[in-house]
């Protein structure tokens, strides 16, 4: 090969390396709607507050009912990187529970919240026929901390 060959070689390969990354990079290719985004941004619309930690169990099966449509989630991540305090926010709003909801009348729920109860509580609507299987939470509190 010559050095012209080479030089092209190498132009066309920089070339096909920049489309594909701004190929898989570009939301429109890696992104499709989720089943929830809808009711995901409703949620947020009508001022509810996802509060949790990234090593909070509950908060990951939480974030799971919501699949793909999870990074629509109005949420609050409140534990520090280091996993050991809590971020400045939180302690603010006496966050003491993990998962915890804030709904804009300041009353919240803790635990695992079944997407039917944080439809009625915000009267979004789910996608037709959709149901979580979580039972209801006793420890659930209607009244603002």
């Amino acid at each position: 090969m010559t050095n012209k060959n080479i030089f092209i070689l190498i132009i066309v390969l920089l070339i096909l390396g920049t489309i594909a990354t701004v190929l898989l990079r570009s939301p429109s290719v890696t992104s499709f709607p989720g089943k929830y985004d809808s009711f995901t941004q409703c949620l947020k619309d009508k001022g509810a507050v996802f509060y949790g930690a990234f090593w909070c169990t509950h908060c990951q099966a939480q974030k799971k009912l919501f699949e793909s449509s999870v990074k629509l989630l109005p949420y609050v991540e409140c534990s520090t990187l280091d996993g050991n305090s809590q971020t400045q926010e939180c302690i603010d709003k006496k966050i003491t529970t993990y998962p915890t909801w804030e709904f804009a009348d300041g009353t919240r729920l803790t635990g695992e919240i079944p997407l039917e109860q944080l439809a009625e509580k915000t009267s979004c609507t789910l996608p037709e026929g959709e149901a979580t299987a979580l039972p209801v939470q006793t420890g659930a509190s209607s009244q603002a901390q």
